[in-house]
């Protein structure tokens, strides 16, 4: 297979693409041998996910590069921008949450995400935090002991916040820098690890509240001193240099690798991040691709500490930061630490892995194969909602390889107004795959409409209309409205076994579909009512309806708000206006 060309690859550093029959790049890679590198798929033994690989590849091209991190540098880029189906690692990752200090034009803390993380004079970051639970505990704790700005907008009157003590009032007067730079030092001092002062702070409060004999507060803020405690105590190791470096360790075994990494911070351990994924090639240039690719979505730090089958000089060069290996001290302890929880998550997972393969890539298989299919990866799965014959919407979910791809999912806002599946049906799979076509974007192998013969006579015309081959199914339900059997576009039914994985599995796909497309649905009627309610109210023009819909988001919260909150938005004597109408609809 493949021998001629094979002949022709020259023994020289490079990217590899692998494509499909439809032209279409499904896997990228890199080497230091090219040639070695491309044999050893075609003439080595494979397995697994390789070995699913190399039966759809019908040819393949590679760059040629005069270094290895040159490599390297063109696989991330190739793979960002063909996003290939069998590059697999962090496809629906996200980047994890950091606390962010803003400065100007008022300090300001919150919670970010920042899949290009970028610093700036007056923006500081802290973190990553693996767990956003405990990053929001502290943004709120730090929120509540220090007077930083905390509404939105720039109200034209002192908020309540200000009246509580816990906003300086930065909308409305000048402040004084000198009271921000010693509120900035303390809150960064404590971000960095000094701890010190928040827990005089609280304990302070804690002190305060009890004499005022306002005891559930001192009880709250005795909560959070304890948890912040706890969590800081989880956090200590035995590093003094304050460096803020990340520590990355892995185990290999029964053709998995699973990597961890410590996110040491200011000396702080804020936790670890894990992943766990099949072995596509060998496995050093998985790992280095792993790295390289996970600091394309968070930052990096000052130094990173890899075990010393990695090439740290490939790796500083591309990430631009310091890589190192360690011989000895409490930083190889670390490594050693990184990789043993590397192997305990592998071998206690590996079970819920080898389950989750059964339950979804093998269904996925015992799918593909009763419908005749050459290769199933990608399913577009469609459901209408248009409950009491309002708002009329449709979802589609997108699983590939067995597993939802939410990134790929897609809604629609029907413009047909009267309860019409057949057209609605038409609607949405014209506007979809006609897109599809202009945009070249990736083709589904399948279809699954959430209905029978009447889906997919809608579904035929609209394909055949767009001189489309895609396999499509309907889920028939019996008379008890539940899925018995699927309907192919022919018509013929095709009866499921209930108590197979594929049964499930085609269950849970129908299920994501309808919570997605629901949800959708009921969000639209929410938007729709108030905004119907808000026309009825003379004074409320557009701006002002618009405005209302994002502070209070629903009739309820606006009803349960007081004149003076609605006041901050609109005039008060429509303010009065609003609030006497909807009280009004109760009776």
């Amino acid at each position: 297979m493949f021998k001629e060309e094979l002949s022709l690859v020259p023994h020289l550093p490079g990217s590899y693409q692998m494509y499909d029959k439809n032209d279409i790049v499904i896997y990228v890679g890199k080497a230091k041998d090219l040639k070695n590198r491309l044999s050893s798929y075609f003439t080595g033994r494979v397995t697994g996910k390789t070995k699913r690989l190399v039966s759809e590849i019908v040819y393949f091209k590679y760059i040629v590069t005069n270094t290895e991190n040159e490599a390297f540098i063109l696989e991330l880029n190739l793979i960002k921008k063909y996003d290939p189906k069998y590059n697999i690692l962090l496809r629906d990752d996200k980047s994890y949450p950091y606390i962010e200090y803003i400065r100007k034009p008022y300090p300001k803390l919150k919670i970010v995400r920042y899949l290009n993380v970028k610093k700036a004079k007056d923006r500081r970051l802290f973190g990553p935090f693996p767990n956003q639970y405990a990053a929001r505990r502290i943004v709120n704790l730090i929120n509540r002991l220090y007077p930083l700005k905390k509404c939105e907008g720039n109200p034209k009157e002192l908020c309540l916040y200000y009246h509580i003590k816990e906003c300086l009032g930065y909308c409305t007067k000048a402040v004084a820098h000198e009271e921000i730079d010693n509120m900035e030092s303390e809150i960064i001092s404590f971000l960095r690890g000094n701890d010190t002062l928040i827990k005089k702070k609280i304990m302070d409060k804690i002190e305060y509240h009890s004499e005022q004999m306002n005891y559930e507060i001192a009880l709250e803020l005795k909560q959070e001193l304890d948890y912040m405690s706890m969590i800081l105590a989880r956090q200590k190791v035995e590093l003094t240099d304050l460096v803020d470096r990340d520590i990355i360790n892995y185990y290999v075994e029964s053709g998995y690798i699973s990597i961890n990494i410590f996110f040491i911070r200011h000396g702080k351990l804020l936790g670890n991040k894990n992943e766990i994924f099949p072995i596509m090639e060998e496995y050093i240039d998985e790992i280095e691709y792993f790295i390289g690719l996970f600091y394309t979505k968070n930052e990096l730090p000052n130094e990173i500490i890899v075990n010393e089958e990695l090439d740290r000089e490939v790796l500083g060069d591309v990430l631009k930061t310091k890589v190192l290996h360690v011989q000895k001290g409490n930083k190889k302890k670390l490594l050693e630490m990184a990789k043993t929880n590397a192997k305990i998550s592998l071998q206690n997972q590996f079970e819920t892995i080898k389950k989750d393969e059964s339950r979804t890539i093998d269904a996925n298989e015992e799918l593909r194969k009763l419908l005749g299919l050459e290769k199933l990866y990608r399913i577009d799965v469609y459901d209408n909602s248009n409950l009491f014959g309002e708002y009329s919407v449709s979802g589609m979910v997108v699983f590939k390889d067995g597993h939802p791809s939410k990134n790929d999912y897609r809604k629609f806002k029907i413009s047909l107004e009267k309860n019409d599946d057949y057209n609605t049906m038409k609607e949405v799979l014209y506007r979809r795959y006609y897109r599809m076509l202009m945009e070249k974007t990736e083709r589904p192998d399948l279809i699954i409409l959430d209905g029978g013969e009447n889906q997919i006579n809608a579904a035929r015309e609209v394909l055949e209309s767009l001189n489309l081959d895609i396999k499509m199914v309907g889920l028939k339900k019996n008379s008890k409205h539940r899925t018995n059997d699927l309907v192919d576009q022919d018509l013929n039914v095709i009866p499921l076994d209930r108590t197979s994985n594929l049964f499930h599995y085609l269950t849970r796909i129908q299920d994501e579909v309808h919570r997605f497309t629901i949800n959708y649905h009921r969000a639209i009627r929410s938007k729709g009512s108030i905004q119907s309610v808000l026309d009825n109210i003379e004074g409320l023009g557009e701006k002002r309806r618009k405005a209302l819909i994002k502070k209070f988001g629903s009739l309820k919260a606006i009803k349960n708000a007081s004149v003076d909150e609605i006041s901050e938005l609109i005039p008060e004597n429509i303010a009065i206006n609003l609030k006497n109408y909807l009280d009004s609809m109760d009776h």
